[in-house]
């Protein structure tokens, strides 16, 4: 049994069980009326026969061998040229060549073939024991046709080999994501989650002042760190497909959420002017807590990136065509490349360069629309910013 390697192996299959290349070969052998044609594979060791087409009992089938040195393929992987020979007896060339001796021929054609990126690949030959005319431009011109389309085929392999290779790394990272997602949400979580309660306890303890102010920090910490670990779950759920699942809310009005999230903002930048309008005439079906976490994102963004001396206006509308929020803040025009890149994970731009983050924010909160089929967009010029967050009226009214 002959061994080969994997890649040979792989080619003998393929090439072998195409239709079209078992037709070039057909049409070979009827248009020049030789017995034999085949497409090898050939080395500066081997010679190997990948496809086969035999008439005249040859006695070579697919996988088979010659000795590469007693063939003439192994001269045209040296010298890249066609061999083309009518009748080896009357060819001053080729008379006296020892491989129509060894193996009884008299006519003879071959044509290299070449990958895309300008390797010798292998020939397709046909031979036979009686003499043919094979000499002519139509002939020529076949078989440089033919060995286009065998190298088009062997290239559209590899190419499918390689992209089943990625699909197979990224199944393996698909795979560690997975992995990822359970220590965050189960090692990480867990463990962080213990130090905040722990920390709360110690806060109602009589403290001293330096102690308090250590509990304090690491009560800060702690809520941060959780925080970034729900953002990192929420990237890596965006991430593997499944998208952000969402939790519909009922019996909380949506008025209410916006407000406790401007009020909430508005604490921490007491310095910053908020303008509000709201005028929600229907209540919208959805996740009360996602909402609240993409305005939160949108809106602090606002407040970190706009002019810092106007006011930040907020729209909320709703009717019988939607849902629309709108958070506009006065500032310079976004780069446009930024803009590309707005709701990207980890896409922090000139915008974000100077602010800590880890330039998740917007991408969240893009897929929290996407999750609520609504959409989230950005718009920019020299004078202003706004970020829409939209829902069509399908489904969306409870």
């Amino acid at each position: 049994m002959i061994k080969f390697d994997k890649k040979i192996q792989e080619e003998i299959e393929e090439i072998n069980h195409n239709p079209a290349i078992i037709n070039i070969l057909e049409v070979i052998c009827q248009t020049t009326g030789m017995g034999f044609a085949v497409v090898a594979r050939v080395t500066e060791k081997r010679w190997i026969a990948l496809a086969v087409k035999d008439n005249i009992n040859f006695g070579l089938t697919s996988g088979g061998e010659l000795n590469i040195n007693t063939t003439i393929c192994n001269e045209i992987l040296k010298h890249h040229e066609p061999v083309v020979v009518d009748n080896f007896e009357e060819d001053e060339m080729y008379k006296c060549h020892q491989t129509p001796l060894i193996y009884g021929l008299k006519s003879y054609i071959s044509f290299p073939i070449f990958l895309k990126n300008g390797d010798f690949f292998g020939t397709l030959c046909a031979i036979d024991p009686n003499p043919a005319k094979v000499k002519t431009a139509q002939v020529r011109g076949m078989f440089n046709l033919f060995t286009d389309l065998i190298s088009f085929h062997l290239n559209a392999m590899e190419e499918i080999r390689v992209s089943q290779i990625k699909l197979e790394e990224e199944r393996k990272e698909a795979k560690f994501r997975e992995q990822f997602i359970a220590i965050l949400g189960h090692d990480l979580r867990n463990p962080v989650g213990a130090i905040n309660s722990a920390v709360q306890l110690q806060l109602r303890l009589p403290l001293d002042e330096r102690t308090f102010k250590l509990a304090k920090i690491i009560q800060d910490s702690s809520k941060r760190t959780i925080g970034l670990i729900n953002t990192m779950l929420d990237l890596a759920q965006g991430k593997l497909g499944r998208g952000i699942a969402l939790n519909y809310t009922a019996g909380k009005k949506l008025e209410n959420t916006l407000n406790e999230v401007i009020t909430e903002l508005r604490t921490i930048s007491p310095d910053r002017v908020i303008e509000v309008e709201m005028n929600l005439k229907e209540e919208i079906r959805c996740d009360h807590k996602r909402v609240a976490q993409l305005f939160s994102n949108v809106l602090g963004n606002a407040l970190t990136h706009g002019a810092k001396d106007q006011p930040v206006v907020i729209r909320a509308l709703s009717n019988e065509k939607g849902f629309e929020l709108i958070v506009t803040n006065p500032g310079t025009k976004i780069p446009e490349e930024t803009m590309n890149n707005l709701f990207k994970p980890f896409s922090r731009g000139e915008i974000t360069s100077r602010h800590e983050g880890l330039g998740l924010g917007l991408y969240i909160a893009s897929e929290i629309a996407r999750a609520h089929h609504g959409k989230l967009e950005a718009k920019s010029n020299d004078e202003y910013t706004s970020m829409t967050f939209s829902i069509e009226k399908n489904n969306i009214f409870t």
